[in-house]
Parts: structure tokens; sequence; C-alpha cells
């Protein structure tokens, strides 16, 4: 199981010099787990900068993988991950949901660098 966060998916649907590094596991749907924090971050970027029909189809790529919703468990354990690694909200429940699955978590931002099960790309 596969989880892109909202960096990486932004890379990708830009098709950005950086898009390769993440087509492997969003092309894979069929292991694609996608938060609903992604969702959010992902369409909050795409209409700022683009159109609001641009970002819906944005969303809609995204949600070909399993979208996995910030349940109550979830919310609690990304509260842990959060005190454990000094992680922002989004972050923390981003890792949640991947390590709820068993999932590796595919990533360029730093926050992320040294986690167990996260596949870091530096900028």
């Amino acid at each position: 199981m596969n989880v892109v966060d909202s960096s990486g998916w932004l890379e990708y649907l830009a098709d950005s010099e950086r898009a390769d590094l993440f087509e492997e596991p969003i092309l894979d749907t069929s292991t694609l787990l996608v938060p609903t924090i992604c969702l959010y971050e992902v369409f909050r970027v795409t209409c700022r900068q683009r159109t609001d029909v641009e970002a819906r189809q944005a969303v809609a790529s995204m949600q070909q993988g399993r979208v996995v919703a910030l349940s109550a468990e979830l919310a609690l354990h990304a509260a842990q991950l959060s005190l454990r690694y000094s992680l922002p909200m989004a972050d923390a429940s981003i890792l949640a949901t991947a390590r709820s699955e068993g999932a590796e978590l595919w990533t360029q931002d730093a926050d992320f660098k040294g986690l167990p099960n996260v596949r870091y790309f530096p900028g």
C-alpha cells in the first residue's frame, strides 16, 4: 500500500520535473490510499493557482485511489505522532493514515525525513 502526500500530488498533477518521483504509486490505484487531508490541501492549492474546474479535476483523479477519511481513531493516532515527531496536524494525519494501513509514504516534505516507511525525496 502507498500514500502520496500533498506535495507529491501537486508535483504529479502539475507535470513538473519531479512528477516522475510520484508516478509509480499514483498510477497503481489498486494500492493507493488517499487521506482526506490531501484532498483538502491539493484542492485548496489548485483553486488558488488555477480554476475551480481544474481543482475539481485534480481531486477526481486523486479519488481513483481509496480515500481514507480522518476517523476519531486516526485523529488520536495523528495527535500521538504529532507529539512524537513534532509534526504539524496535516502531516501527522497523513502519516497516521499510512501507518494504519501499513503503507509506505511518498513525499518530498522534509518533516518526514528519516521516519520509518517513508520514501523521502529531498528538494
